[in-house]
């Protein structure tokens, strides 16, 4: 249909540019084309705002200082929060952005003005911080920075990483950095307490996501496939744990640690949210070994495998892979003395996992959340225990109770963030409007 009469144009509506959540996962941040916005997650509330004025950004001090006028826009395509103070790194993005793209801005919000800047000669894809550095992804090159004083610490060489992929472990006493190596599906991590670097043949397949745990005693991995979610101690490069997300290929949105690592968790393009139970790798009651024990024990078998495999690495020598992270998860029980018949019937089972895809031996799922459409998403655990957050590309955010034994999950809330200025003139851009318990 036409309306006919008078009428009126409504200003469009701000697009979503970037979202992600600060370190402890009490915040998120969103990167919109006129600025951006810090939200709280439980209660949920938007807590800051920053919308910057096209005429004012052209006002700004060196707008103009050069003969090729560059004109500011206020699009924000980063936005890295430093948990909750008032220091951030922004960098400009959409069709008008406030920063150049190629440049990181440190941005204190007490001042409402950038207190330092980076610059480089391509885009920054991504941006990590924690109180002591400033880690910027661009797609072949990592840079590591001194917070305090912005000299450069570290420069490291990546494989294509268009996406930016990159996880840096932001409590104090442990500086673990994880990110692309130089091979397809190969994990590089930097332990700088230490002084060392390991590398991690995490998948075949290239890397599609990569998170830490907040201690940086955890490395959670997906490719390409996006089948399993693998995780690794760090420290020694080794497997301890392989969760199955399904058989079909999809692609990983974000992975997520609980605080006391006592589950996981993922987001993907098949809308849904799934948990999995972390549970030790050592054995269970009256000396049963888990399946998890099983996983850890074969790891540390090839731990030797890997470490050459660093070595090679390390002295510029093409690696050699080690077939023992293509049987993850493979029966080690000793058959002899067992009888012909289990005998028999424990080859027929390895000889036929020879030919299954390595997703039938990861751990399921504890339970999942299904989204009520295929947006992208991005998942973080509560403050509350047995609690997710889950919030997308939409400007949807929602909160889900799950039951620890394997009951299903509750949705318990829901807001909308993403509103019209009409919807926003409503209800208040600060409070929860629009929101709904249930």
């Amino acid at each position: 249909w036409r309306a006919r009469g008078p009428s009126f144009k409504m200003p469009p509506p701000e697009s979503l540019l970037f979202l992600n959540f600060n370190q402890d996962q009490g915040c998120f941040a969103c990167g919109t084309d006129n600025g951006f916005r810090i939200y709280n997650v439980e209660p949920f509330k938007e807590t800051f705002r920053r919308r910057f004025d096209l005429d004012e950004a052209n006002r700004d001090e060196g707008a103009a200082n050069s003969e090729n006028t560059v004109v500011q826009g206020t699009g924000i395509g980063i936005v890295e929060m430093l948990f909750r103070c008032n220091i951030l790194a922004l960098v400009g993005g959409g069709h008008t952005p406030r920063f150049s793209p190629n440049k990181v801005m440190l941005w204190d919000d007490h001042q409402s003005r950038p207190i330092g800047e980076l610059s480089f000669r391509v885009e920054v894809r991504a941006v990590k911080l924690r109180r002591d550095k400033i880690v910027v992804v661009l797609e072949h090159k990592i840079y590591v920075y001194n917070f305090s004083d912005l000299k450069i610490l570290r420069q490291l060489d990546t494989c294509a990483n268009p996406a930016g992929l990159c996880a840096l472990s932001p409590t104090q006493g442990s500086t673990v950095m994880a990110c692309p190596g130089l091979n397809k599906g190969q994990v590089r991590v930097e332990l700088f307490d230490l002084g060392s670097t390991k590398f991690v043949a995490a998948h075949d397949g290239e890397l599609a996501h990569l998170a830490l745990s907040l201690d940086g005693t955890r490395l959670a991995t997906a490719s390409d496939k996006g089948t399993l979610i693998r995780v690794f101690d760090p420290s020694t490069a080794t497997l301890l744990h392989e969760f199955r997300r399904g058989a079909d290929r999809a692609t990983i949105y974000s992975i997520a640690f609980s605080p006391t690592l006592q589950y996981i968790a993922c987001s993907s393009d098949k809308g849904t949210v799934h948990v999995w139970v972390m549970p030790e790798p050592c054995g269970g009651e009256d000396g049963e070994t888990s399946r998890h024990g099983e996983i850890a024990s074969e790891a540390a078998s090839s731990a030797r495998a890997r470490e050459r495999e660093s070595s090679e690495f390390t002295s510029g020598r093409a690696p050699v892979r080690s077939g023992s992270s293509e049987r993850v998860g493979e029966d080690t029980t000793d058959t002899n003395g067992a009888g012909p018949l289990l005998a028999t019937a424990h080859g027929a089972f390895s000889f036929a996992k020879g030919f299954l895809p390595t997703y039938f031996s990861g751990e399921r799922s504890l339970t999942q959340f299904r989204l009520p459409d295929f947006t992208k998403s991005c998942v973080a655990f509560g403050p509350s225990p047995e609690t997710l957050i889950v919030v997308t590309a939409e400007g949807t955010y929602y909160k889900v109770s799950f039951d620890k034994n394997g009951g299903g999950c509750e949705q318990r809330e829901f807001n909308r963030f993403m509103k019209s200025e009409l919807e926003e003139e409503e209800g208040g851009w600060g409070a929860a409007a629009g929101g709904d318990r249930m």
